[in-house]
């Protein structure tokens, strides 16, 4: 699998087949910001052809609740190339997110988002900022898999898989490399989350290591946040995964500016799709008003990803030039700096004819001077031995007495399994649990086969999961509610598994 960065010998010549291309142009101010980027494309000579598909509001309205249709899955899974427009999820109804839908089931694994500040012109506190977010795209808690498991208690399970973080991190030093960045930085939570955000950090030191020519970083992600905003200028590239990636990547566009300015990449083994950040904004449709520069930098990123780097370079000139001109829509019209407050259309027309000119004091784009490929190796699975040595039970249990459902649960014998801890809302409150924690009707009861050596650890001794079914029966028949269970496992004889808060 791998991204092709074209350098300017690699450069797509006029007379090679035109590259066919999906276009959504979407709900609420999306067709009119995807009528004046298509203009600004085709005023570049791009070697593009587009084809319209349908997704989103209407089609979602009309009794599709995946907002997409077969004839528009054809059509990209034909071209390979998505531009598109924001669009709208109707309220209510329970659907599902098309963007997502569309990043998971087309294997959009990296999501990029270059932001960068264009001071003076466009009002922002941070002069030298220019960062890059990569977000891994596909999981974590966007699997979106949600439960109500009792009265009281719901959950969203965070996936995170080593497969998913070594792409995603490996994206993120080969996007280093190719584009002449200096360092990556990891921002994850895995002094609160120790497997999933640990997994994506050990990960993320273990690659790092292949990538000696750029310096690396972790954060936790709550102060790295707040770093982000107070100083972005000491950033680079930023990887992160999907959740922490979202809101980052937004409070980088908003501190550079405007969130309507930013554009990004969907990268994925076969298909890459390119959208502004920004919603639809239906509250300023068919006002004329919206800025298009949030799509126009995304299609900037999508010609590069096509190898047209120098049409690439032309279009983020000539849109930079517009800006340093004072040329602006209502979102960054300021008095005093901005010349006049254009529209959508009028904005495109000064793009269109600022095209072959370059900035004179923002930095120009250089995107042709990229080198390389940008390389994603195969997923190599490792054996591991896998040791079943226990299981945490959830019980439904509408009592408020720790030590009542403890004592009951302690009668169970059940072979070998003993029950080691309940903990509710992930704290230890049986045994020797504190008075003062607030327990709901989710009990969480860990029943394992283990011994204590003589410094005090346990060990853990395999089962068979015979041995769960026969607990799960026991409880049963002592009328105990099993609402969900999770088996306990060693891998290669280490521990996988969390333990209780005060554990």
């Amino acid at each position: 699998m791998h991204n092709t960065l074209f350098n300017e010998k690699q450069e797509l010549s006029k007379g090679q087949k035109v590259l066919k291309i999906a276009v959504a142009h979407g709900d609420g101010i999306g067709p009119e910001i995807m009528d004046a980027t298509l203009r600004i494309l085709k005023a570049s000579g791009a070697n593009i052809e587009t084809e319209k598909i349908e997704l989103g509001e209407k089609v979602y309205l009309s009794g599709n609740s995946a907002g997409i249709d077969k004839n528009a899955w054809d059509v990209i899974n034909q071209n390979k190339i998505i531009l598109k427009a924001p669009i709208t999820t109707p309220q209510g109804k329970g659907y599902k997110s098309l963007n997502v839908t569309l990043r998971k089931s087309l294997g959009l694994f990296a999501n990029v988002r270059p932001v960068q500040s264009l001071a003076p012109y466009v009002k922002t506190h941070f002069t030298d900022m220019d960062v890059v977010i990569i977000r891994e795209n596909e999981e974590d808690l966007y699997a979106g898999i949600e439960h109500q498991q009792t009265q009281d208690v719901v959950q969203c399970l965070k996936l995170i898989t080593r497969p998913g973080c070594e792409k995603i991190v490996r994206y993120a030093f080969e996007y280093a490399r190719a584009y002449g960045r200096k360092k990556v930085t990891c921002m994850i939570k895995d002094n609160i989350m120790k497997l999933t955000d640990g997994l994506f950090h050990n990960v993320f030191k273990e690659i790092a290591a292949e990538y000696t020519d750029i310096e690396s970083n972790s954060e936790i992600i709550d102060i790295g946040s707040a770093k982000l905003a107070a100083h972005p200028e000491r950033y680079d590239v930023i990887v992160t995964s999907n959740l922490y990636g979202d809101i980052i990547s937004d409070i980088a566009a908003e501190i550079a500016g405007s969130v309507g300015l930013a554009g990004s990449a969907n990268i994925g083994t076969n298909v890459a799709m390119f959208e502004a950040i920004h919603g639809s904004a239906p509250d300023i449709a068919g006002q004329g008003i919206a800025n298009p520069s949030g799509l126009i930098n995304a299609s900037v990123l999508m010609l590069a990803h096509l190898g047209q780097t120098k049409t690439a370079d032309n279009i983020k000139n000539a849109l930079l030039t517009t800006i340093e001109q004072g040329y602006h829509t209502a979102d960054i019209y300021q008095e005093g700096t901005s010349v006049a407050r254009v529209n959508t259309q009028e904005f495109a027309d000064k793009v269109i004819e600022n095209l072959g000119q370059k900035p004179a004091q923002l930095q120009a784009s250089k995107i042709s001077e990229g080198n390389g490929v940008i390389s994603i190796s195969e997923y190599n699975r490792k054996k591991q031995k896998q040791s079943l040595v226990g299981v945490d039970v959830f019980i439904n249990w509408q009592g408020n007495n720790p030590k009542e459902i403890g004592e009951a649960l302690d009668a169970i014998d059940s072979f070998k399994m003993k029950l080691k801890m309940i903990t509710n809302r992930g704290v230890k409150v049986y045994p020797n649990g504190l008075p003062e924690t607030y327990c709901t009707d989710h009990w969480r009861c860990r029943f394992v086969d283990s011994e204590s050596t003589t410094d005090g650890q346990l060990v853990y001794n395999e089962l068979e999961y015979e041995n769960v079914i026969a607990l799960l029966s026991r409880l049963h028949n002592e009328g105990f509610q099993v609402i969900k269970t999770e088996n306990l496992y060693e891998f290669d004889g280490q521990r996988a598994f969390s333990l209780g808060q005060g554990e």
